[in-house]
């Protein structure tokens, strides 16, 4: 049995209400084939949702509210949804959006979405989405999404993959975004995204990227911490946090941050660098007002193996924190010039992978193996 939106609406009337062996379908512009705002609370389960035509007519109104998105639920709406299909085609049809006071919790739902500037699940202008074993993919933009307003998104379960490339990692945050338990995977871009004031907080999670941006004056990275100054992200410290499992990078550095505050805190993390070896870089790049758009980072890492260079460049400081870790590499080899604050807490150890440039090391200073190489502290040569 086949519902057209206009049946949907009457049978949303009701605040509370169950349909299971349903489809939903759209193709007018700004049409959502599930519309779920005002104050209904609509649950679902069994049904499939196709948005296969119809762009449009804002961009921003998609992006920023929902408006197209193949499910949309606003104002105070609240949706649950089960064992659920989703496929979206269209231009700017987003799968899955949440916005303003609007409450989803799905769960055992298959999103798949295919059309240009859209993503597979989004929070946006608040919005709340709980969602546990969920397949997501997505062609153009993040499986994983929030934009302006952010909102939290509280994900346990599943596998989300990005297929598209420039701005299409498997996790893009505007918001407060909490992972568990999952795969995340961006074929050819970077596998995660914070935008200013806002978090990813991961725990045994597979995450994987493959950073491919042909944009001028890119750096290749697998997690981006920026400031794009848009507008679309508050200004603030950028938090990324990982506890267990593993993450991938298939292209540059591990870390990039750049035009922002950031804190990154790793624990017990399998960490595979790309061939380049870089495990941070803190510096400058194409956002912001040259020559006060560097980075200012905070690296905590606890019972974790850190291995790699770090270069953080003369507009940009760093805090490395080493606590029960390890870290074998290098720091400012070519002398960029930063600021970097080593500490070395008990039973930690740095050994060095070539001559390294600093401007203050603090605390138990017997686990640093010079390994034939030079530590420069304040220009001043570390006696071991």
């Amino acid at each position: 049995m086949k519902w057209t939106l206009l049946a949907l609406l009457v049978s949303c009337a009701l605040m509370s209400h169950a349909l299971a062996d349903t489809l939903y379908s759209a193709t007018q512009s700004d049409q959502s084939a599930l519309d779920i705002g005002g104050t209904q609370s609509v649950v679902l389960s069994d049904v499939k949702v196709q948005k296969t035509d119809g762009s449009a007519s804002s961009a921003d109104d998609a992006g920023f509210r929902g408006v197209n998105a193949a499910v949309r639920v606003y104002d105070q709406g609240q949706l649950t949804l089960s064992d659920a299909v989703i496929v979206s085609s269209a231009p700017h049809a987003t799968g899955l959006f949440v916005y303003g006071n609007g409450t989803a919790t799905v769960s055992d739902t298959t999103v798949t979405v295919s059309g240009s500037g859209a993503g597979g699940i989004e929070v946006a202008g608040g919005g709340t989405l709980y969602g546990s074993n969920l397949t997501v993919q997505s062609a153009s933009k993040a499986a994983i999404r929030s934009d302006k307003g952010g909102g939290t998104l509280v994900l346990d379960g599943g596998t989300y993959t990005s297929t598209g490339t420039n701005g299409c990692p498997a996790i893009y945050s505007t918001a407060d975004i909490t992972v568990s338990n999952a795969v995340c995977t961006s074929e050819n871009s970077r596998a995660v995204i914070i935008e200013g004031n806002n978090s990813v907080f991961l725990r045994n999670v597979v995450l994987e990227g493959n950073d491919q941006s042909t944009k001028s004056g890119s750096i290749h990275a697998n997690i981006l911490l920026y400031q794009s100054m848009s507008g679309d992200a508050r200004e603030g410290t950028s938090e990324f946090s990982m506890t267990g499992g593993t993450m991938t990078s298939h292209s540059g550095a591990l870390f990039y941050c750049t035009n922002t505050s950031s804190v990154i805190q790793l624990c017990d993390v399998s960490l595979n660098l790309s061939d380049d070896n870089t495990l941070l870089i803190v510096s400058a790049g194409r956002w912001g007002r040259e020559g006060s758009n560097g980075g200012h980072c905070s690296l905590e890492a606890k019972e974790q193996t850190l291995t790699g260079s770090i270069c953080v460049d003369s507009i940009s400081t760093l805090s490395l924190t080493l606590s029960q870790s390890t870290f074998t590499g290098s720091i400012n080899s070519l002398q960029e010039g930063g600021s970097v604050r080593v500490i070395m807490e008990e039973n930690s150890s740095w050994t060095l992978t070539g001559d390294s440039y600093i401007t203050d090391i603090t605390g138990d200073l017997s686990g640093i193996d010079l390994n034939g190489f030079t530590l420069y502290v304040n220009g001043v040569p570390m006696i071991p």
